[in-house]
C-alpha cells in the first residue's frame, strides 16, 4: 500500500465515523427537542439556539473519532503486556468472564466499568486533572448536545480505560457493542434539560435532574453524584446528593476567561489561565 492510499484509507474510515455518528445525533435532536419543551429542568434556549452550538458539534464528532482509535493502540498494548505477564498469547475471548454467558458478561459489564466511571470521575475533580475535566463542566446552557466535551485525555482515562479493563478480562465485542446504544441514549438524557427524577427508581438509575446536579457550582451539588448509570456507588460512598423538591440550575465552571471555542478548550489544559496569573506572581514575590 502506498502513502496515498494509506491516507484515502484513513481519510475514508474517517468519515465513516462520521456519517456512522450524524444518524445518531439527528435522532437526539428531534426526541430531545420535543422532550424539553414539555418536560423543561430549567427556563432557556432550545439546543439548537445555544451560544456554543458550533463547539458542541465539534466535540460532538470529534470526540468518537479520537475514541476509535485510542480504543483499538490501548487494547493492542494491553494484549501485548498482558500475554507478556502471563507468559502465553492473549487476545480477544481471554480471561476470566470469556467463560461467562452472555447476560452475565453484561452485568459484568455494567459493575465492572461503573465502578472505574465512579472511580476516574472522582480522580478527575482532583486539583492536578481537574482543568481536562472542566471542558466537560464548561457548558452554562447545558444540554444533550453538551455530553460528549470530553477533552481527549479525560476520554482517555475516563471513558475508553474502563472499556479496555472489561475486554482484558475477557469480554468480547459483542457485549460492548450491546450495550453501547443504552449507554449513548442514556448519556445524552442525563445531560438533556429535562425535569426528570425517576421518582421512585430516583437511586436505581441515573436521572437527568440527579446528573445535572453534579454540574451545578461546588457548594452545592458540583462534588456529588460521580455515578455514571447506577447511583448506587455514589450512596456506598456516600456521594448521592438529590433534594428533593428542588430542581438545579447554574451551571458551568468557576473560570470568567474559560474559553468558548473548540481549539481553545483543547489547549485549555496546558494554558495558564489569565485568573492565576496574580496568584502565581505574588508566589514568586513572596518567594524572593
Amino acid at each position: 500500500m502506498t502513502a496515498t492510499d494509506a491516507i484515502l484509507a484513513a481519510l475514508a474510515s474517517m468519515g465513516a465515523v462520521v456519517l456512522g455518528t450524524l444518524p445518531g445525533a439527528v435522532a437526539f435532536g428531534v426526541v430531545f427537542a420535543v422532550l424539553c419543551a414539555w418536560f423543561p429542568c430549567n427556563p432557556g434556549k432550545p439546543w439548537w439556539r445555544k451560544t456554543e452550538l458550533l463547539t458542541d458539534l465539534c466535540w460532538w464528532f470529534v470526540v468518537p473519532l479520537l475514541g476509535r482509535y485510542m480504543s483499538i493502540a490501548l487494547l493492542v498494548v494491553g494484549f501485548v503486556l498482558v500475554g507478556a505477564a502471563v507468559g502465553s498469547e492473549y487476545g480477544m475471548g481471554s480471561g476470566p468472564l470469556a467463560s461467562l454467558p452472555f447476560w452475565a458478561q453484561v452485568v459484568a459489564y455494567f459493575a465492572i466499568s461503573d465502578l472505574l466511571l465512579y472511580a476516574t470521575h472522582r480522580m478527575f475533580h482532583g486539583r492536578s486533572l481537574w482543568r481536562y475535566h472542566a471542558i466537560h463542566h464548561s457548558s452554562e446552557e447545558l444540554d444533550w448536545i453538551s455530553a460528549p466535551r470530553f477533552h481527549p485525555v479525560d476520554q482517555f482515562l475516563h471513558l475508553i480505560v474502563p472499556d479496555a479493563v472489561v475486554i482484558l478480562l475477557g469480554a468480547p465485542p459483542e457485549v460492548m457493542a450491546f450495550v453501547a446504544p443504552f449507554q449513548a441514549w442514556h448519556s445524552g438524557l442525563i445531560h438533556a434539560n429535562l425535569n426528570w427524577d425517576f421518582g421512585p427508581f430516583r437511586y436505581v438509575l441515573v436521572s437527568p435532574v440527579y446528573h445535572r446536579w453534579h454540574h451545578t457550582d461546588v457548594a452545592r451539588g458540583g462534588e456529588k453524584n460521580y455515578a455514571a448509570t447506577f447511583p448506587i456507588f455514589d450512596v456506598a460512598f456516600g456521594t448521592a446528593y438529590m433534594p428533593r423538591g428542588v430542581l438545579p440550575d447554574g451551571y458551568g465552571v468557576d473560570d470568567p476567561h474559560f474559553p468558548k471555542g473548540f481549539g481553545e478548550q483543547l489547549l485549555y489544559p496546558w494554558r495558564k489561565s489569565p485568573a492565576e496569573a496574580p496568584a502565581q506572581a505574588a508566589d514568586v514575590e513572596r518567594a524572593a
